[in-house]
């Protein structure tokens, strides 16, 4: 695969950079992974990127959309967000977060579901949400917007009930240890952008910058899609590149075996603002990870300081 390449301090300038000699690129492979990035100033459009326009799974990243949709449709009236919905213990859609956890019935509101949602990936929130919603109103915003290579075509539901069926075991529980298999992880149409759920990083900051410049809706819609944002709980992926009180990381991850990513956007305190997409997927299938976790938040920050040495 051909790299992306990385843009210079003025709109539309831009210079190469070799697999060989980005360091970005060497974070990736000293971390057992394969890397694609794209980072942007929000607010003057330059960039860096590897392998930006290539297909990506989101994974649980498509639930950025999923609650922009949620919202979008709020702003016309089609439901109020403080509707309450109630929520059967039996049957949910598995995930170990949130109402994906939890044993018993309960009855929550369509905003504290999208809390549920975005904050600890709650899977069993994401599918009442885009049963709402509807999936293909989610995909017309995204043409909306612009985002043609950005699909949602199933929801959590589908997505892990496809890992079962593809790595031959009947319960759940059993896919994790199914997937340590190579082989196993070889035939899992989860893992395939040409089937799951997809998008190219560079479209998943250009959401990430409508939203924060709010364009993607009306601003109080844009807003309370931030502060969401800004309660993911997990600190160790995109957050970890940026240890300082002061630098605020709103993020969304995404996990599926061999893919961890995270999308989110990165506030200094001199009001630089950036957004960032990082898609990987490790070479081993090893369940944890941490180098291939580190390493989202290592690149992010290099390309971010690159961006901010040409201030």
């Amino acid at each position: 695969m051909t790299p992306d390449m990385t843009r210079g301090t003025t709109r539309g300038t831009t210079r190469d950079m070799s697999p060989g000699m980005n360091p970005m690129e060497r974070v990736f492979r000293s971390a057992g992974v394969m890397g694609w990035l794209h980072v942007v100033d929000i607010d003057d459009g330059r960039e860096v990127g590897l392998r930006a326009d290539e297909p990506v799974v989101l994974a649980s990243v498509f639930k950025v959309a999923l609650v922009l949709e949620l919202h979008r449709q709020a702003e016309r009236g089609l439901f109020d967000l403080t509707e309450r919905v109630r929520v059967p213990g039996a049957d949910r859609t598995g995930g170990g977060t949130g109402l994906a956890a939890m044993l018993d019935d309960a009855t929550l509101s369509l905003r504290d579901l999208a809390y549920l949602m975005m904050a600890v990936s709650d899977n069993t929130a994401a599918d009442v949400l885009l049963a709402r919603v509807g999936r293909e109103a989610v995909n017309t915003l995204l043409d909306g917007l612009g985002l043609t290579a950005t699909r949602v075509t199933q929801d959590c539901r589908e997505m892990l009930a496809s890992l079962r069926v593809d790595a031959g075991v009947a319960d759940q529980s059993d896919v994790n240890q199914a997937c340590t298999d190579p082989e196993v992880v070889a035939r899992l149409s989860a893992l395939d952008p040409a089937v799951a759920n997809r998008s190219t990083p560079r479209e998943m900051t250009r959401l990430l910058s409508m939203i924060w410049r709010d364009e993607a809706a009306g601003a109080a819609s844009c807003a309370a899609i931030r502060r969401l944002m800004a309660l993911q709980v997990w600190p160790h992926r995109l957050a970890s590149g940026f240890p300082f009180d002061d630098v605020a990381v709103s993020g969304k991850t995404g996990t599926l075996p061999t893919l961890r990513n995270e999308i989110g956007v990165v506030e200094y305190p001199d009001g630089g603002r950036y957004a960032v997409a990082v898609f990987t997927r490790s070479y081993g299938t090893a369940q944890n990870q941490p180098r291939a976790d580190a390493a989202i938040g290592t690149a992010a920050r290099m390309a971010i300081d690159q961006l901010r040495t040409h201030i």
